[in-house]
């Protein structure tokens, strides 16, 4: 029987892969984390690939995609596209994340896009209320750092309806006077591509600082949210070090592999220790993940970097 994934462990790596990396502009490894769980996402490539015209970042995207298939490329067009100046600069990978999917055409971005609804309902008169909204990720917050973290509890803390009463009562406006009240997030359109954002950062009131909370996450090999949409772990984008200081690399299994490579910059190298190889369990400080339908394909988790 295998071990866990315990991220960040020592191991070996195999000799170069067909894979091909990203060249480092100087601190643009958010970047190059992002795009890589990008072109391995093969509905999103081949969906950039087939969009026409130069409105959208997908022109862009196509151009680096196909020169990655072949051979380690640069960054340049897109950091252009995307006003990045300051490439000493780390930023967050989540932030980016989001940014290219918002410049991308709808037909492109649209395996990663899901809607959700605030559903709050008076518990006097039970009238439900919806406001609805598009999400690129899940944000699961690790609230305790002196304890492993489990993604599995951590949706369910997401999903669970919250109880409001007494000073903390909602209006409602059929009954015209505040009332008790449930709140809860309801999935109304899920993406193809789920991801996960696990958010490691929290404020210190002491120091009026971020801390980076460092404990263990579990990540299981499949996952179910809610309406029983299953999803299966495909690609991790990992952040190493504190706020202002560290390095992003990827994991990735593609599509057509049982194994997982690790992308870091211009290196691309295959995971001499496999995850999930006869556990369903993976131990790591993971940041952001990503996972895919079962029923479609596989997406990325990322981890979030606050500024």
């Amino acid at each position: 029987m295998s071990q866990p994934w315990v991220y960040g462990e020592q191991f070996s790596f195999s000799p170069p892969v067909r894979y091909k990396g990203l060249i480092n502009q100087g601190a643009t490894c958010y970047l190059n984390s992002v795009l890589q769980v990008l072109f391995m996402t093969e509905d999103f490539r081949e969906a950039v690939e087939r969009c026409p015209g130069s409105d959208f970042i997908d022109y862009h995207l196509k151009s680096l995609f196909g020169k990655l298939k072949d051979q380690t490329t640069d960054t340049f067009d897109i950091t252009k596209k995307l006003d990045i100046k300051r490439v000493y600069e780390q930023r967050d990978a989540a932030e980016y994340f989001k940014k290219i999917l918002n410049l991308t055409s709808p037909e492109s971005s649209q395996i990663f896009f899901g809607k959700q609804a605030h559903r709050t309902v008076c518990s006097t008169c039970q009238t439900q209320t919806d406001t609805d909204g598009k999400f690129w990720h899940l944000p699961l917050t690790l609230l305790d750092s002196q304890n492993d973290f489990s993604v599995v509890n951590g949706l369910k803390d997401y999903f669970k309806a919250s109880t409001f009463s007494g000073d903390e009562q909602m209006y409602c406006e059929h009954c015209d006077a505040k009332r008790d009240a449930t709140f809860e997030f309801v999935i109304k359109r899920h993406p193809e591509v789920l991801t996960l954002l696990l958010k490691r950062f929290e404020l210190d009131y002491r120091s009026m600082t971020y801390l980076k909370i460092n404990c263990p996450v579990h990540i299981p090999h499949t996952i179910q949210i809610p309406e029983n949409q299953t999803y299966e772990l495909y690609a991790v984008v990992d952040h190493v070090g504190d706020l202002k200081h560290g390095h992003y690399t990827a994991c990735i299994k593609p599509q057509e592999e049982d194994r997982w490579f690790k992308f870091d910059d211009a290196r691309v190298t295959e995971l001499d220790f496999q995850p999930f190889q006869s556990d369903n369990c993976k131990r790591g400080r993971m940041s952001q993940k990503v996972l895919r339908q079962i029923r479609h394909c596989l997406s990325p988790l990322l981890q979030e970097k606050e500024r």
